[in-house]
């Protein structure tokens, strides 16, 4: 399993990567790029013998009253199979409704029906795949008034209940601390560490027009804050292979490459040093 940090794989690097095989610790893909374009995937295969991939679905909708889409997640099985990934990972949120995609990954509320649902869902996910499943903590801009526990307890009781794991979105926690008003050093101390597998770091903008609200783009370089959070998320973690997202202004591969390269300098930089005791959770 990588410790170093790996780079997104998107279709415009795809040709450049198996032409040049660039000096990346691991890729991460999206499936659904894949799923429709059997020329992308034959390249994928090649890319696979080569270099570790993590699968990172945008289309599997855990969060769907609905049920899963089992179609689409058999056709994500087939291509598990043939790359054969160091992680298959995707949302705590729902993108489908009476049979339509929606081209977002909208909120969930946080109650014991959502967990019930939820649950299922993770549970039928991980069975198709014959694997364990990594749940990402969302972006978020607006809280229901209706949830009866935080974000953090629903995903350890998630974790309790499927034995799934965590990919943890810094930036996310960032971003949603942020836009929410909550402390996202907080966050980081309560989440379990133990299941934490993956962590991811993106770029975000301001809203249009100069407002308050930061928006979770994917397009741009990783903020200076998140830096400075994610060496105090690291402190609480340990080291996890870190994933640099770049989805939107997408840039030539050698910027992408030197994003991880600088949060392979700050974890290591942290492993350095000592723990911060801020970061020890409480027996309470």
């Amino acid at each position: 399993m990588p410790t170093a940090s790996g780079v997104g794989l998107r279709l415009p690097h795809l040709t450049d990567v198996v032409a040049t095989r660039p000096p990346a610790a691991w890729f991460e893909i999206h499936p659904e790029n894949f799923l429709a374009n059997p020329h992308a995937a034959e390249l994928l295969v090649d890319i696979a013998r080569d270099y570790p991939i993590s699968v990172h679905s945008v289309g599997v909708s855990i969060g769907s009253a609905s049920g899963i889409d089992r179609p689409h997640l058999a056709r994500v099985r087939a291509l598990v199979d043939r790359i054969d990934p160091i992680f298959v990972s995707g949302h705590l949120a729902w993108s489908t409704h009476a049979g339509e995609y929606l081209n977002d990954l909208l909120p969930l509320p946080y109650t014991s029906e959502t967990l019930r649902i939820v649950s299922a869902h993770v549970d039928e996910v991980q069975d198709a795949l014959g694997r364990e499943y990594l749940v990402e903590n969302p972006s978020s801009y607006a809280g229901f008034s209706t949830s009866t526990m935080t974000e953090v307890e629903f995903l350890s009781e998630l974790v309790h209940r499927t034995r799934c794991r965590i990919l943890c979105d810094v930036s996310n926690i960032y971003l949603s601390a942020h836009n929410l008003g909550f402390d996202a050093d907080r966050y980081v101390a309560e989440l379990p560490a133990e299941v934490i597998a993956e962590l991811h770091l993106g770029g975000f903008e301001p809203e249009q027009g100069g407002g308050e609200v930061l928006i979770d783009t994917h397009g741009s370089r990783i903020a200076e804050p998140v830096w400075a959070f994610y060496a105090r998320a690291l402190e609480r973690f340990g080291r996890k292979p870190t994933l640099i997202e770049w989805d939107n202004d997408i840039p030539t591969l050698d910027v992408i490459l030197a994003e991880a390269a600088r949060a392979d300098a700050v974890s290591q930089s942290t492993a350095e040093t000592k723990p911060c005791p801020r970061f020890l959770r409480s027996s309470a």
